[in-house]
This record gives structure tokens, sequence and C-alpha cells, in this order.
């Protein structure tokens, strides 16, 4: 179904009531960004803080990407073909986000947000997301460990309510 909608046949594809079709989550991002309104916007209009919020929400989204691509080695290949260093490598890079997040996260301390914004923003959303992606789809990685401020920022999240009436099922 998404071939007929996106060419290069990828999820996220989102195709709007009038036809129109958005690729990739930053554009999807923004387009629900311009409907929110200005006051509810998760990602600021312009200027450093747009930037700013843009870029570590980037990093958020890459780091899922790379425990994506890791667990796809395994998912889609025969066993036998299989190749443990792309794997290792997509690892290290999801592991390099999410510790960058978990400097963000160490700065915010028990309060704040990550892109120092003065409320929740996007790469938050972004970066809760990733880091429960990556720990379900790869436990190995023990990101309590490896990111342990993004481990209770995280938890600090997802205690809010439109976090737990977002779950995701089993």
């Amino acid at each position: 179904e998404i071939k007929v909608h996106n060419p290069l046949i990828r999820v996220p594809t989102m195709v709007l009531d009038d036809g129109e079709v958005l690729v990739e989550s930053y554009a999807i991002l923004d387009y629900l960004d311009e409907l929110a309104g200005k006051a509810k916007q998760l990602i600021p209009a312009d200027g450093p803080e747009r930037r700013r919020v843009m870029k570590d929400t980037a990093v958020a989204v890459g780091s899922m990407d790379r425990a994506q691509w890791a667990i796809y080695e395994y998912r889609h290949r025969p066993e036998e073909k299989v190749h443990e260093p792309w794997a290792e490598h997509n690892d290290s890079r999801a592991i390099g986000g999410l510790r960058y997040l978990d400097g963000l996260a160490r700065a915010t301390g028990e309060t704040g947000w990550l892109s120092n914004t003065d409320r929740i923003s996007q790469s938050d959303i972004s970066a809760v997301v990733a880091y429960s992606f990556a720990k379900a789809v790869r436990p190995h990685l023990n990101l309590a460990d490896a990111a342990p401020a993004l481990t209770s920022f995280v938890a600090r999240c997802e205690a809010l309510t439109p976090f737990a009436d977002a779950v995701i099922p089993e």
C-alpha cells in the first residue's frame, strides 16, 4: 500500500485527506505542529530554539533508525547471512546518539526538558520513543547503564498522562 504513495516504500508515510503525501518523520511532525497551532507546537517556529529542537529530535530519530537497522539484520536475513559487524556498527551508532541524549538529560536535572525549552518539545517525545524502542529491540545494549540520566528522564516522561495513555501493546 505504501508503494503507491512513497517511492522509497518506507514508513512513515502519511496521506492527508486531500491526497497530499508526507514522507519521513520530520515532514509529518512539521505538519502536525502546523495543525496544533502556535500555542501547542512541539517545535519552536524559528531561531536557535527551533534548530536545537530539530537537531536533538534528529539525533533521537537517528538513534532509533540505527537500532532498527541492527535488528533488521537478524529479522530479515537468513541466519547464515547475518553480518554481525554491521549489526554492531549500528548498535554503536544507536548508543552514541542515546549517550548524546543522556548528556542532555543530565544537564536538565529532574525537571527540565532536553532541548532547554520551557515546556516539552518534539525532542523529548522522540527521545523517549527512541529509548523505549532501542530498549525493546536491542536489550543487550543495557541502556540503564549506558544512559542512566536518559533512563531517569524516560521514566519521568512515561509517568506523564500523555505517555501513559499511549502505551504500545506487547
